[in-house]
């Protein structure tokens, strides 16, 4: 298993399940600074069209390349679904963000053999890791 900042190094496209268009929100904050330090960010949305300058997914299953890692900004008993479904198009990297715990999901990760983190912020491991994909 990966570290944290070892997913974060190693990916480069993170699809976000549950990314907000409210800028008041964590779920709009992050994954709009880890976009500035270099991710591509592909929002995974039913109810928007586009954020973040990228064209908007209503599910993971919905997105037309593969993903590096797969950041959840969903409560813990969604999270158990979207981890199926990143097992399913073979994400090789789950993260559940702050305030986020599932045993059953952290089950599903582990024995598909994916990578998993819970209860960790992205930009935080970013920050701590002075991690960038800019040049």
């Amino acid at each position: 298993m990966r570290s944290a900042q070892q997913i974060l190094a190693d990916s480069a496209v993170i699809a976000v399940v549950g990314a907000s268009r409210d800028p008041s929100k964590a779920a709009h904050s992050v994954p709009l600074q880890m976009q500035r330090y270099g991710w591509r960010i592909i929002p995974v949305n039913p109810t928007v069209d586009e954020l973040f300058g990228e064209k908007a997914y209503p599910s993971l299953a919905d997105i037309p390349h593969p993903v590096d890692l797969v950041d959840v900004f969903r409560p813990a008993r969604d999270a158990v679904d979207v981890v199926r479904q990143a097992v399913a198009i073979g994400a090789p990297a789950v993260w559940l963000q702050l305030g986020i715990f599932s045993t059953e999901a952290r089950r599903i990760a582990e024995e598909a053999g994916i990578d998993y983190v819970e209860d960790r912020c992205l930009a935080v491991e970013r920050a701590t890791g002075g991690l960038s994909r800019l040049g």
